[in-house]
């Protein structure tokens, strides 16, 4: 291999960057699990209603599958957040659904955390304070250490912001029309089939911005060596 052809240190450290922008996204989204946790329960209710148009056994069959993935998970001692965050989002939908007797009403309370969640992104990247970076800072180590020393890494989660606020609100644009003009099963597959793609748009996007940034600076080894120093200059 000639000098050409070896990868520069620089090379190097863009693919670390990278890998480590890769493994924070896949923990902090849930990965393929978290996906699967998010789809099956709507999916399954939208099948059962689809066959038999019993709002009951739709919506007793989601919340199950949902508190079955909790249990899994816990049975793994595995993350639970992701899971646990799908068993109350059909819960509500279920207790709304069955309060006013509409099986349309199942997917109202996820459709309105989807509108709130898309402006609560474009708020906070107005703001200077991207929702985005308040998520993952503490994934990457850098806690809020981008707001005033990385003002790289702030642009990039301000963009990224941007674009889950407006990919979000895309979606909402779809789904509320549907809500009121459309029947249950149509809204139910279209809202299945608009789960997982804007999602991993937004994602991806994600890790492009961040791929391109700075990397984050690890205030935890900041404050572990800090320590060390202190205890040092003690003895």
């Amino acid at each position: 291999m000639t000098s050409l052809d070896k990868p520069t240190t620089e090379d190097t450290s863009a693919d670390d960057a990278r890998a480590v922008t890769e493994a924070a996204l896949f923990e902090a989204f849930g990965g393929v699990r978290g996906m699967v946790e998010t789809v099956l329960p709507g999916l399954l209710f939208v099948s059962i209603y689809t066959v038999n148009k019993d709002l009951h056994m739709s919506a007793i069959a989601a919340l199950a599958v949902s508190l079955v993935m909790v249990v899994v998970r816990l049975a793994r001692k595995d993350t639970v957040k992701h899971a646990f965050s799908g068993v109350f989002g059909v819960a509500f939908g279920v207790v709304f659904a069955m309060m006013t007797g509409n099986a349309k009403d199942f997917y109202l309370p996820g459709m309105l955390y989807t509108l709130g969640l898309a402006l609560a992104y474009i708020v906070t990247a107005m703001a200077g304070v991207p929702l985005i970076g308040l998520m993952l800072g503490p994934v990457f180590r850098e806690n809020l250490s981008w707001r005033t020393r990385n003002p790289g890494r702030k642009k990039a989660y301000t963009k990224a912001s941007w674009a889950w606020g407006l990919i979000l609100l895309g979606k909402s644009a779809i789904l509320f029309p549907l809500y009121w003009w459309a029947d249950t099963t149509q809204l139910g597959w279209v809202l299945v089939g608009l789960k997982i793609p804007p999602f991993l748009l937004a994602v991806y996007l994600t890790w492009v911005f961040l791929a391109k940034a700075p990397p984050p600076i690890d205030v935890f080894a900041e404050m572990e060596a800090e320590e060390e120093r202190k205890a040092a200059a003690s003895e």
